[in-house]
């Protein structure tokens, strides 16, 4: 069983790729190391991707060419 990321206390910050703030805004929460947990802004409540850091920066490499 893998273990369970706590992300009760976590501090989410809009991405910098995000349009300028408009309606199209990824959140992700920092200081959980080897991960890069993700979510919608618009639905703080609602589900959370967690990547592992490494995809994470290959994704944002390719998606910002």
């Amino acid at each position: 069983m893998k273990p369970t990321l706590d992300l009760t206390a976590a501090v989410w910050r809009k991405s910098s790729y995000s349009d300028g703030g408009a309606n199209n805004c990824l959140e992700v929460a920092d200081g959980h190391p080897g991960t890069v947990p993700v979510r919608d802004s618009k639905q703080s409540d609602g589900p959370i991707l967690v990547f592992g850091a490494n995809p994470w920066a290959y994704f944002v490499t390719y998606v910002t060419k």
